[in-house]
This record gives C-alpha cells, structure tokens and sequence, in this order.
C-alpha cells in the first residue's frame, strides 16, 4: 500500500516541507530509506523499530521503501522519526491514511516510544502553515514554541503511543495555545542590571545611549576594572522592546541553533551574546557539518560583545567585516551554502595596552610606545573604521564610588532611545531594509544628514586632523543624526557633529600621540 504523509527540513534559519512516501510491496524484506538522508536519519530504522515493539506494534514483514522527496534536498537529524514511522504505520492499515493527509509530523523517537524535542520547530512550523497543512503533531516540549505560528493546529505529544491514538480518534490531544498576554508590553521587560547601578562614567553612558538609539557599533577602551564589562552588559537594558515580527525571527534563530525552551514559546529579550576570546571562526560566523548559526546570527536583533578584543584571532575578527555591512553572513561550503541573518550591534572592549594601564590617572604604563601602536595593530583599520563610536572609559576614583547618587534608571533612557527609534521608523518608512541609522546608504545621508556651513567646515578640519576614512566620514554623519534624534531635532546642528567627532578620538592615526 502507498501513503504520503508531510515532515520538515530546515534550510538555513528556515524550513521547506518534505515530502514522506511510504510504499509497502510483497517483493523482498527490509527497509529503504531514498531520498539524500544523513545518518541520524539513516539510524532511524532500528529505533522505529525498537519504539514499534515498545508501542504495541510490530514492522511489516515485507520490503518498505520510505522516500524523502525532495531527493535532492539533503534531509538532517532525527526529527524524521516520526513521520516515518506513522507512514509506515498507514501503509500498514494501523493508522486511517486519510487522517495524516494535512499534517506534517516531528519528532525524534526513543527506544520505548517516547518522543524527545527537536530543534528548529518555530520554522518548521512556518513552513507547514505556508504549505496550507491544517495540523502540526509534535514532541510536547516543542508545543509552546510552535503554538506561536496562527493558523495552525498544534498538537503535543509525548510518545508514539498517544500519536496512533489520535489519529485513529482513541483518544484526543489538547491544541496547544499561545499566551494570552502580551509579551512584548515594555513593562513586563525584566533585567537583573540596571544602569542605575553604574555610578559616574556619564560620558560613556552617553556614549552607549546613542549607541542603542541609533543602532551604532561602539568600541570601548579602558584599564582594567574601570566598569567596560559592566556597561556593556546593561546596553540591553536600555533597547526597545522587540516587535513580534523580531521576536519570531530570533526565536527562529535560536531553535534552530537549538537553543529553545523560552516562556510562551517566543524570546521575549533582546540577546546578548558574549563569547570568549578563544572562539573560532565556524562558532562565530556558523557553519560545520551540518550548518547552525554562530554568534553573529544568535546575537540577531540584539547585542554581541567582544570582551578583550585584541584577544581574539585576527582571522576571527576579519570575518566580521562582512555582517556588520551586510547585516547578514552567507556561510559556503563544499555541500551548501546557507544565509543567516546578523543585524547586532557590536560592542567590543579592550585594554589600553598589554600592561592595561596607558593612560590610567594613578597608575603608570610599564609599555613602551612601540608596544602600545602593536597592541593596538591587532585590530585592524578597516575594522576599526565599521565601529562607530570609540569612547575611552577612565576608572572612576574612591570618593566618587561612595558619594555618588545612584545613577539615571535604564528604563528612563529607554524611554528616550524609543522616541528617537520612532523618528527613524517614520524616516525610514517604506525603505525595505532600513530601520536605525546606522543603516543608511551613502545616498540615505545625503538626504537625511544634510549640514550647514559651519558643521560642514568642522567635519572638514577633523576629517584631515584625524586622518579619517571616507568611511569614517559616513559613521560621524550617522551618529551626528542619531544625536539629533535623541534631542528631538529635524537638522543636525554643529554640537552634534562635534559631539559625534569626539567618538573617533580611539582611531588608530590619532591614539597615543
């Protein structure tokens, strides 16, 4: 007997619906598994087999041919399980073959027919609504995640078992539903840091409130203990809420990284990712074997920070030249190439110098000049040129540490990055693409960060005291109309040119002089 049933294979971030043709002939014994499976899909006989036994049921005794169309569409992991064994199971007349024809199936099974959760199930949840399927049957940890697709019919369960008992109408499993409260409501937004608790460094917090309000990448420089790793951990805290439409793309992200599990099925947070400086470049970018999302894509939609920067391999740092232009990574191998979303913000955080202490106020440098300018060598010009603002954080002294006023809630300068993060969404609407400053083209600033003559002449001076890039030129005119935005301004004045040159003072033909 033949039967088609549905499964799902994910393709970068994203899924397409896979065909799964169960065909059972008198011809010969065993089964064949066609259609380019990898070998968690190719394991998959012996425990269908062992979950049959365990279940009450037992494998045909003549030849099965299970086909994965489409066959030139490489099929990975052990989410293939159960759609195999319930169309093994139609073919067979256990299950109604009329019952699994508008369902796509996933889920790993075990030995005793329980079923374990998969990753990437948000967009293979997708793919079945886009696909018109009317149910999705699934582990019961993967139900949340998936119930946040609309329009489909979500369906857990926990073992092969209560699956062939729904299908045959025995019994019937719940739909999962997603959370009735909005989870993207500002007030529900709950973080352990607080830029209250940051006393002094006003200048930095500056620094990074522009920085959240116009999506900049920001360079911090500074001794050790002067509070970079603490400032930047509290970035987040300070970033508007996600919107549903970012929320499901970074929940996508992360299930298919197989990071999953979140309250309500979706990431309500922005992410924050901190990798050592020992990663390498597939953990950074994606990639491997069977291709996942690195840091870079995880960090999506949210924040990536690299603590000790010129730790970090210089063949690691060069590959991030390309997302942080492209806001996107394509990662080619040998057998495919996949494409997976990057639009973070970079933060980054470095010593002065090998010794730390250049510049410190107390404590002197035991590096000589030559050592400094190497130090600093290990990050390169153009790299340095994608960084927007580069701020220099100094240690704050003793007495400030004890009588300084708690510092201005995280929550109060949230509330000031959304209201210039709404003057750029209306700036930018109808540009595909383009949601923050930090994302305009060349042709965008000659548009919207036109200057008068004065600001004009003092971008001027600095471009040719500084020895800035053509590129550098670009960021001061981003962060100048970021700037703008934060005071409510509709041109950029001299101030804020100013202002936004003074963030360029770390670049590399002006550091140490």
């Amino acid at each position: 007997m033949f039967v088609r049933t549905y499964a799902g294979a994910l393709l970068g971030i994203d899924a397409v619906k896979v065909t799964v043709e169960v065909n059972i002939t008198g011809g010969g014994l065993g089964l064949y598994l066609v259609g380019l499976p990898d070998n968690a899909v190719k394991e998959s006989e012996q425990r269908i087999r062992a979950a049959f036994e365990n279940s009450g049921e037992r494998m045909s005794g003549r030849k099965v041919v299970v086909s994965l169309a489409p066959a030139d569409l490489r099929k990975e992991g052990s989410g293939f399980d159960l759609p195999i064994a319930v169309g093994i199971l139609a073919a067979m007349e256990r299950i109604d073959a009329g019952a699994i024809a508008d369902t796509m199936f996933v889920g790993e099974l075990s030995l005793d027919g329980s079923l374990k959760p998969v990753r990437g199930v948000l967009p293979l949840a997708v793919a079945a609504r886009r696909e018109g399927l009317r149910q999705l049957i699934l582990p019961v940890e993967n139900a949340r995640e998936a119930a946040v697709v609309e329009g489909l019919e979500v369906l857990g369960a926990a073992s092969l078992g209560e699956v062939i008992a729904c299908l045959n109408g025995e019994r019937e499993l719940v739909p999962t539903l997603p959370e009735a409260d909005d989870p993207f409501d500002v007030s529900r937004m709950c973080y352990a840091e607080d830029f209250a608790d940051v006393k002094g460094q006003g200048h930095v917090k500056r620094a990074l409130e522009i920085a959240a309000a116009g999506g900049h990448n920001v360079l911090m420089i500074g001794s050790p203990g002067s509070g970079k790793t603490m400032l930047a951990r509290r970035l987040p805290t300070i970033l508007p809420p996600l919107t549903r439409e970012e929320a499901l793309e970074t929940t996508k992200i992360h299930s298919v990284a197989g990071k999953g599990g979140f309250a309500g099925g979706l990431m309500t947070l922005r992410p924050f990712r901190a990798p050592h400086h020992l990663t390498s470049q597939v953990a950074l970018i994606g990639g491997g074997q069977s291709p996942r999302p690195g840091e870079v894509s995880l960090a999506h939609n949210g924040v990536l920070f690299l603590d000790e920067l010129p730790e970090f391999g210089r063949s690691v740092l060069e590959v991030l030249r390309q997302p942080l232009e492209e806001k996107r990574i394509v990662v080619s191998r040998a057998k495919y190439s996949v494409e997976y979303p990057a639009n973070f913000m970079l933060v980054a955080a470095m010593n002065p110098c090998p010794c730390g202490y250049y510049n410190h106020p107390t404590k002197p440098c035991t590096c000589s000049p030559g050592a400094v300018h190497r130090y600093m060598g290990r990050i390169s010009g153009p790299l340095l040129d994608r960084i927007d603002l580069q701020v220099e954080v100094t240690p704050v002294s003793p007495a400030e540490l004890t009588t300084a006023a708690p510092g201005e809630p995280s929550a109060v300068i949230r509330e000031r990055v959304i209201r210039a993060r709404e003057l750029q969404a209306e700036r930018f609407r109808g540009i595909e693409g383009v949601h923050t400053n930090s994302m305009m083209s060349s042709r965008m600033l000659r548009e919207y960060c036109r200057l008068d003559a004065v600001s004009a002449a003092l971008l001027e001076r600095a471009m040719e005291q500084l020895s800035l890039s053509a590129r550098a030129y670009d960021r001061i005119l981003k962060v100048a109309r970021t700037i703008a935005d934060l005071a409510g301004r509709e041109s950029i004045e001299a101030a804020d040119v100013a202002e936004a040159i003074g963030y360029r003072s770390l670049d590399r033909g002006s550091w140490g002089r």
